[in-house]
């Protein structure tokens, strides 16, 4: 058995496949699926399937990426934690996180009044890391992590 990291309740990760370098996320065990904020979404359906075209924004106060594109792997319905649901996109992303590099699904949708733009659930978090919710940006040097969020 391999050692699970700990990681603190919120944390810094890249989307390299999105070409996003780093973008705060909030590590929730409550949610099962992942979720990052889109500022607008473009469906798309080719012969290989649908895509998504879609911007990220990487800070609250305006940073958004460059046009991001993805194979869609579903559309499903995503019951959040006030008990609305809703029918969202779901892509694969590849994340980078505490010196390690994976594959997790993520749901795209409008996250404008959350403190961050990704909140990584379980699903992405199992079996690789553990939360400790005592921590804060455990993997960021100390002199980054005094930067408000």
């Amino acid at each position: 058995m391999t050692d699970v990291i700990t990681l603190g309740w919120r944390e810094r990760l890249a989307l390299p496949s999105l070409g996003i370098p780093v973008l705060k996320a909030k590590l929730d065990t409550g949610a099962r699926s992942s979720s990052l904020h889109v500022e607008w979404l473009e469906a798309d359906e080719r012969d290989d399937g649908t895509w998504l075209r879609f911007q990220v924004r990487t800070t609250r106060r305006g940073g958004v990426s460059e046009p991001c594109e993805a194979r869609a792997t579903g559309r499903r319905t995503v019951t959040d934690s006030g008990g609305h649901s809703t029918e969202r996109w779901f892509i694969q992303a590849d994340i980078e996180l505490a010196g390690q590099r994976f594959v997790a699904e993520v749901n795209l949708t409008d996250r404008r009044h959350m403190l961050f733009p990704l909140l990584l659930g379980r699903t992405a978090l199992h079996g690789r890391f553990q939360v400790d919710p005592s921590l804060s940006y455990s993997q960021t040097p100390r002199r980054a992590s005094r930067e408000s969020t």
